[in-house]
């Protein structure tokens, strides 16, 4: 023992007691009262109320000052006594069955001409049964885009989902109190809009995975010089991003859409209503407001009733079935447009006006039809006024 003390440099006695032991000597820490323990009751008592309190409030709530994590795993050991599971099925989809619809916000600002750049929505479609891709930005939230959005991709598909579904956005209706317009927009197409409910992910999974895919694989080391510019290079993306292998189906998107058009239906004969269309009289500035921008039409029209009408690309404005203003669609806000020809007829009616012919009773009235013959318009009969 003095040998294998002197090689292994330790005491004389450590070598005897290990001599004399049944086997290797160990470390035994006393036990002591975890201090979780003392607290227990009080997280129990709290999580009994609301079972989803967050452990940081839990802590607050019950004076923890040790270490974040460790009552962050006592939390989650013990919440499950309390909160109900909420186990996710495993969902299959039928070919042609539905197509989920989502908005995808890029994290990038859009220039948007004379305006602010825009964080603008994009609007994605995704076939759940093959996976296939659609996706076009749009300049609005609104109902009127979104249905926009929705026929020029489901017209770009060719085919009609049985089903549409969404979540709540307020565009589409709340829990399937649909805004004005929605239900004719399905009516024509023969197809279901679905909105599911509240805190089910699931539901919707498909689509948001392909909102990650693009924000990851599209979006990266792009820049865009306009809202048509990101549209052009999307459409361009889209067919590589189709040609992808699924891993869940194990097919590709591009190859399995063609089963899933053939459970489609097919395109009604006339197109949905969609985009925007109102009625109001022109006021002496001859501007109408649509959206938050403001669209110059011909003075000829001031007083009158003019149809103001738009879609994704396009405002127009007639009065009694003749335009009086076309413009392309502005994707800013608060923007004035207007057309110089415009300026120009409320400079010579303005001129007009100031400078009546003072003879006859009628000084300083006109007919309304005085101004039709002086910028040529066209009468119903083909007569030039």
């Amino acid at each position: 023992m003095r040998s294998i003390a002197a090689r292994l440099g330790i005491s004389r006695n450590t070598v005897a007691k290990a001599v004399s032991a049944d086997g290797p000597p160990t470390y035994v820490r006393a036990p002591q009262d975890s201090e979780i323990k003392v607290v227990e009751p009080a997280i129990r008592a709290l999580l009994k109320e609301n079972p989803r309190m967050p452990a940081t409030v839990l802590a607050e709530r019950v004076g923890w000052s040790g270490s974040p994590a460790w009552f962050r795993e006592n939390v989650a050991r013990i919440r499950p006594e309390y909160a109900p599971a909420d186990p996710a099925d495993r969902i299959s989809y039928e070919p042609g069955d539905q197509a989920q619809c989502d908005l995808w916000f890029p994290e990038v600002r859009i220039p948007v001409g004379t305006g602010k750049p825009r964080v603008l929505p994009v609007l994605v479609m995704v076939s759940s049964h093959s996976r296939f891709i659609m996706a076009r930005m749009i300049p609005s939230r609104m109902t009127g885009d979104l249905l926009a959005g929705m026929w020029v991709l489901i017209g770009s598909l060719g085919a009609v989902p049985r089903r549409l579904i969404w979540d709540n956005e307020t565009g589409i209706g709340r829990r399937n109190s649909y805004a004005a317009g929605v239900s004719a927009f399905a009516g024509v197409l023969a197809t279901r809009i679905v909105q599911v409910k509240p805190y089910d992910p699931e539901s919707k999974g498909v689509v948001e995975r392909a909102n990650q895919f693009l924000e990851t694989s599209f979006l990266p080391g792009r820049t865009f010089t306009s809202p048509e510019d990101f549209n052009a290079q999307l459409g361009q993306w889209l067919p590589i991003a189709n040609t992808r292998l699924v891993r869940r189906t194990g097919a590709r998107p591009a190859e399995l859409i063609r089963q899933d058009k053939a459970a489609m239906l097919g395109l009604p004969p006339i197109p949905p209503v969609t985009g925007f269309a109102v009625r109001v009289r022109l006021p002496r500035d001859y501007y109408v407001r649509m959206g938050s921008n403001d669209y110059s039409v011909h003075p000829q029209a001031i007083g009158r009733f003019v149809d103001v009408t738009a879609d994704l690309e396009t405002v127009t404005i007639s009065l009694d079935g003749r335009s009086v203003g076309s413009h392309s669609r502005a994707w800013g806000t608060a923007l004035t447009i207007t057309d110089p020809d415009h300026v120009e007829a409320a400079r010579t009616l303005r001129k007009a006006f100031q400078n009546p012919d003072p003879v006859g009773d009628g000084a300083g009235l006109r007919d309304l039809a005085d101004y039709d013959r002086a910028f040529g318009v066209v009468l119903d009969d083909g007569q030039v006024a």
